[in-house]
């Protein structure tokens, strides 16, 4: 297997078989798996921030550091290696946990949850597996060819999403 990190506000788009997506260190972040189960596209975004009016030329360079241009952006790539709108998504989360702010002052990942989820909504999408909140980091690993997804989490072991 060929393995391919996603960092923050980065998104990877594959068909390869060969190959495992991952992403590391899910706190607030949230990781977007969107696969078409048609042409076996898979591509997994690690959205940092809920909205790009904060920072407009960070949202230019790195889409997926917010939800709205990152949804946006992966759905773009989708589309330009294949995919063609034939309603074969499969849409999964996970993150937005809550680490470093205990008494949900600034509510970082419920706040970028919301965003993603409003921005899947605006594309007629909605997520068929989550596993979101709480207090744990996430890794998160997908296999393209079968588009089985691990959630591991440090001390906590791991499972399928």
């Amino acid at each position: 297997m060929n393995y391919i990190y996603v960092g923050i506000g980065d998104y990877v788009v594959s068909r390869d078989s060969e190959v495992v997506i991952r992403t590391m260190a899910l706190g607030s972040c949230v990781a977007i798996i969107i696969r078409d189960l048609k042409t076996n596209l898979v591509t997994l975004g690690h959205i940092a921030l809920p909205d790009s009016s904060i920072n407009a030329r960070r949202a230019l360079e790195k889409p997926a550091s917010f939800a709205d241009t990152g949804i946006h952006a992966m759905l773009t790539d989708l589309r330009l290696a294949g995919y063609s709108g034939n309603g074969s998504l499969e849409v999964k989360l996970a993150g937005g946990a809550s680490i470093l702010d205990p008494n949900n002052t600034f509510n970082i990942g419920k706040r970028n949850l919301l965003a993603i989820r409003r921005c899947l909504w605006q594309h007629k999408l909605g997520a068929i597996a989550e596993h979101v909140g709480g207090n744990i980091s996430r890794n998160v690993s997908v296999e393209v060819a079968t588009g089985k997804t691990i959630i591991a989490s440090p001390g906590k072991g791991s499972w399928i999403l």
